[in-house]
């Protein structure tokens, strides 16, 4: 310790006080409204009890696993809490010394990622540098925890981390009014408007979806359909019970014979792949020679409750198959699928091989899954008792609500997914900024209960398809009977289809695999494009049993990845022919893209 001048303390303005009396006077009466509101509607409760994407029973009983675990050792156990409370008193007398004017290091940091804790005061001020690091403490004493406990199987102990973690960004002093400074200090600045704006954001929010809270993420009014997102020139071509079918419009005289026909996941909608002009791959594709064609899934209702995986299958990707040939006239289509996408295009490839059918020509897979040893933070979700929970809530209306599965997936980025919009939103009074991915993202889509429970008991809880034993329409999936040349492309920091996992997609295929490994997650490492210059991809590992190993040996390239897979794929795309028109070929227009079934929206 040295020495040195005390850390100004925050500039807190003083409110009007009779401005701030009113304020605060109104608040209270909206709050009692909406109590008055949410009381008077016992069934929206009940039904939010009842759909929960977390049984709380789990919730207990996983806790407390671990907490018989620590207590069958009370040694062990007295010594955590004594480590615990040592650190709580190193903090106490260096934050002392820190108020006395004296230089000292904090006890403990935040993670460079977190950014609950960047303004200024969580460093400057000692008492909210106190309040931080004590928080910081107590979350990773309770992290630690639950890693030490003993006789826990793994996936109790993914579980409990996982509860542990959320519960922790819940009673974060980042969401509270007085223990946030940023917000403290705009309550003062604003006399309490900026809670009196967050109050009314806050009800929009709880009216959007019967009485349940849908925090809002993003400005919808920025976007719209096929207007400044979804925008590449193109017409819907065929459709059916599960799937419009794309085609769209070329863009330069002559295009390669083998059409490209991409399978997007139906968890989300397909306009990932065609966000604005600047960042849609399918434009990009199109731009550069390729027939493009595309699935767009429906939104699920109830009258798809009992449609199973081997009718995405047949009544999806093997009906688009052959509307693409239709359309085209080619003898083979070359194929993208991402994420589960990917994963039934690769259960298609199998049942067209053990039916000797060689009619997809190559295939690309976007962060994608085969096999689910490694499946990363999904995890959370899949045991036994789970998976029965979900499916007898998928039993009434044969589907899971959209907004259902965007809480799951927000629940495992809830510091940036959810809280840090309770923030914006609900205590400083901010509207969320416009942004095209965050639009998608909220934009649901419903699962059809047949599919669902058969990929999460087939694929997550069995793994039937790496070990050769899933069935569809009576054919057994063997993989390596697959010969077609296959692009694999992982995400470095994808938690969705981690790294480990989608780097294994190879060994389980017969023909050749080209392994790329972009940087960032599963969506900002596949919609990269070059123009944008951003993040960087590896290529040519040498062979190897792990993706560490693998990537010690890559090469990395700066930059986006799609023109090393332009040429890996046109080079499989067959001479250059006059480009096909959508209504010119064997299919007749139905609508102009984007279609239809994109609009349907599945927040319930």
């Amino acid at each position: 310790m040295s020495d040195s001048k005390p850390a100004p303390l925050a500039d807190f303005s003083l409110p009007d006080p009779a401005r701030f009396a009113q304020n605060l006077a109104k608040l209270a009466e909206q709050a009692a409204v909406l109590a008055q509101t949410l009381s008077s509607h016992p069934e929206a409760s009940k039904e939010e009890a009842e759909t929960q994407i977390i049984p709380i029973a789990q919730v207990s009983k996983t806790l407390g696993d671990v907490w018989q675990a620590q207590m069958a050792d009370p040694k062990r156990f007295m010594e955590a809490q004594n480590h615990l409370w040592a650190q709580y008193t190193e903090v106490w007398n260096r934050s002392w010394a820190k108020v006395m004017g004296m230089q000292v290091e904090p006890v403990v940091e935040p993670s460079k990622s977190d950014k609950r804790f960047k303004d200024k005061d969580w460093v400057e001020n000692s008492v909210y540098d106190f309040i931080k690091q004590i928080y910081l403490i107590s979350t990773r004493w309770a992290l630690q925890l639950v890693d030490t406990a003993e006789g826990l199987d793994q996936h109790t102990k993914q579980k409990a981390r996982f509860y542990v973690e959320n519960i922790a960004n819940a009673l974060s002093p980042s969401n509270s009014v007085l223990l946030n400074p940023q917000v403290l200090r705009t309550t003062l600045a604003t006399s309490g408007e900026n809670l009196l704006r967050g109050m009314e954001k806050f009800q929009k929010d709880l009216s959007q979806v019967q009485g349940r809270l849908r925090i809002s993420q993003v400005d919808g009014t920025a976007f719209k359909l096929g207007e400044n997102i979804a925008t590449t020139l193109g017409k819907v071509v065929f459709r059916n019970d599960l799937f419009e079918l794309i085609q769209y419009s070329p863009q330069v005289a002559r295009t390669y014979e083998i059409p490209l026909l991409i399978v997007p996941p139906w968890i989300n909608k397909f306009y990932i792949l065609d966000l604005t002009a600047q960042k849609s791959y399918v434009r990009w594709c199109v731009e550069n020679g390729l027939t493009v064609f595309i699935i767009s899934w429906v939104n699920a209702d109830e009258r798809l409750g009992r449609k199973s995986f081997s009718d995405y299958m047949r009544e999806g990707i093997l009906t688009a198959i052959d509307a693409v040939q239709k359309a085209t006239a080619a003898p083979k289509v070359n194929t993208v699928g991402f994420c589960i996408g990917g994963s039934l295009l690769a259960s298609t490839m199998g049942y067209l091989a053990a039916k000797g059918d060689e009619r997809i020509n190559s295939a690309t897979f976007f962060t994608t899954q085969v096999d689910f040893e490694k499946a990363g933070d999904l995890l959370v979700y899949v045991d036994e008792d789970q998976v029965k929970w979900i499916e007898e809530r998928m039993q009434d209306k044969g589907y899971l609500p959209g907004n259902r599965m965007a809480d799951a997936f927000n629940l495992l980025r809830s510091n940036d997914l959810i809280w840090s919009y309770v923030v914006n939103n609900y205590l400083l009074g901010k509207d969320p900024a416009p942004f095209d991915l965050l639009y998608w993202n909220s934009d649901s889509t419903r699962m059809p209960a047949g599919v669902h429970s058969f990929y999460l008991r087939e694929c997550y809880l069995e793994n039937k398809l790496s070990h050769g034993k899933l069935v569809l329409d009576n054919v057994r999936i063997d993989l390596k009977k697959v010969k077609a040349p296959i692009y694999n492309l992982a995400a470095k920091e994808d938690h969705i289809a981690p790294l480990p996992s989608v780097f294994r997609l190879g060994k389980y295929f017969g023909g050749e695999t080209t392994l790329v490994v972009s940087g960032s997650g599963h969506i900002a490492g596949v919609v990269n494009p070059p123009a944008a210059n951003k993040y960087q991809y590896w290529t040519d590992g040498k062979s190897a049993t792990s993706h560490s190993e693998w990537l010690k040996t890559a090469t990395e390239h700066a930059g986006s990845w799609w023109p090393h897979w332009l040429e890996w794929v046109t080079a499989k795309s067959g001479d250059k022919i006059t480009a096909p028109v959508p209504g010119e070929g064997g299919l007749s227009v139905i609508c102009d893209a984007p279609g239809e079934y994109v609009r349907v929206s599945g927040i319930t």
